[in-house]
């Protein structure tokens, strides 16, 4: 396994996380949505738009050659604008891509561990995300403690108790 390391968000990363945001919605290779589709839909647009508000917080995932390979990032979104994972007011949601080449060789769960860490010691007792039927990635969510909610036809609601 190649070497990585995760380092907090900045401002400037606001970019990579974009990318990532693309990623995430075409976890599907075989399905892919254009980039500019994605970035320019209101229900994708909410995670990334005016990154990094107060209570805005992630890490990002660097290679050897300190090339970002993937982010994890979580935003509390009010009840008028819920994102998919949206459970309640004041519960943040997590966010997460990671480039296909660098998935299932442990940079999800290390970026899933450091956001829930920094989530904890902000004051946050749970922490949601969605994930679409038939991602392998919800395997990765249940190990970390995040179980369904509220189970839909196309995606399931996933909570983690932070401790």
């Amino acid at each position: 396994m190649s070497a990585f390391r995760v380092r907090p968000a900045a401002v400037s990363d606001g970019g990579f996380l974009a990318e990532m945001v693309v990623e995430a919605a075409n976890w599907q290779l075989d399905d892919v949505r254009p980039r500019h589709e994605v970035i320019a839909s209101a229900e994708y647009r909410r995670y990334l738009s005016g990154w990094m508000r107060p209570g805005d917080a992630g890490f990002l995932a660097l290679d050897e050659f300190e090339e970002p390979i993937g982010a994890a990032w979580y935003r509390t979104l009010p009840r008028s604008d819920p994102g998919f994972g949206y459970v309640g007011t004041g519960i943040p949601e997590l966010i997460i891509g990671v480039r296909p080449i660098w998935r299932a060789r442990g940079v999800g769960r290390a970026l899933i561990r450091e956001v829930g860490v920094h989530a904890r010691a902000a004051g946050y007792r749970l922490i949601s995300l969605s994930v679409q039927q038939g991602n392998h990635a919800a395997a990765l969510y249940r190990s970390e403690g995040f179980a369904v909610t509220e189970s839909g036809p196309v995606r399931d609601i996933m909570v983690k108790r932070l401790g």
